[in-house]
């Protein structure tokens, strides 16, 4: 219940967020159907390696943002990239890659902490786990 939730959530911000883009600014969205011109194939390869795809596939590339969103935040590139070209049609489509690069850099960024606890504490990934553990118990104690 908690996903859908969350995915209802992110659905009607999303719907929002672009009904008032469209509204009250001059930013363009596209009314291309994403099916006409790509694939099954496309959607689990920008998923799963969503650099490589960017780069190899023929989806418009280049200006100073794009190049940032390439470096640091490839998959919430390919987020807003989706929405201004298929929201029209697809806004299903739209919402998924949403969630895809939120709990994809969330997930990433997590993972990253976690690596790095390791090495500054030394010891296998358990052990900084328990000492994560301690730490949160000390605070709640203080407070």
């Amino acid at each position: 219940m908690n996903s859908l939730l969350k995915f209802a959530f992110a659905f009607l911000a999303l719907t929002g967020a672009t009904t008032l883009l469209m509204t009250y600014t001059e930013v363009p969205f596209l009314d291309q159907n994403y099916w006409e011109n790509h694939g099954v194939f496309l959607l689990i390869f920008i998923t799963l390696f969503p650099r490589l795809t960017l780069l190899f596939s023929s989806i418009p590339f280049g200006g100073l943002l794009w190049w940032l969103g390439f470096i640091f935040a490839p998959r919430v590139l390919v987020a807003t990239l989706a929405t201004i070209t298929y929201w029209e049609v697809n806004p299903v489509l739209v919402v998924i890659s949403w969630l895809v690069a939120i709990s994809g850099e969330s997930g990433e960024k997590s993972v990253l902490n976690t690596q790095v606890r390791v090495v500054r504490t030394g010891g296998s990934r358990r052990q900084a786990d328990l000492k994560s553990d301690d730490i949160e118990v000390d605070y709640r104690e203080i407070k």
